[in-house]
């Protein structure tokens, strides 16, 4: 089992990691819209937030040698489903054709008052 970190995405808000690759496989720990020079959250709403999130997964994917076309399963957690379609949007824009398979579920709240969170297992071979 490897550990992955990068600068290039937020540092860990807890005792968790970034990421962790088994065999062939990157397993990341959610992500929220940090920015991760300052750790401060994006200004603004649902589609800026989702816009750092898929940035700051794209960071931990490139750090581990993967890529969004290797992406087997995101799991999206949203405080309001009112913005779904919104979040649809950016979403399939920025992942460029990929589609892995997903859940998307409502939650109460999300760390920092985040408004989206992603999580996601990939391939890394």
């Amino acid at each position: 089992m490897k550990t992955i970190q990068t600068d290039a995405a937020p540092a860990a808000i807890g005792p968790y990691s970034q990421a962790k690759v088994v065999g062939s496989m990157l397993y990341t720990s959610g992500q929220i819209p940090l920015v991760p020079e300052t750790m401060e959250m994006v200004q603004g709403g649902i589609v800026e937030q989702t816009e750092q999130v898929i940035k700051n997964l794209n960071a931990v994917l490139a750090r581990a040698g993967s890529s969004w076309e290797k992406v087997v399963k995101t799991t999206v957690f949203l405080t309001d489903m009112n913005d779904f379609g919104a979040f649809n949007g950016v979403y399939d824009k920025m992942l460029g054709g990929a589609k892995p398979a997903r859940s998307t579920v409502a939650v109460a709240a999300l760390p920092r008052g985040a408004k989206v969170e992603i999580e996601l297992i990939a391939e890394i071979q």
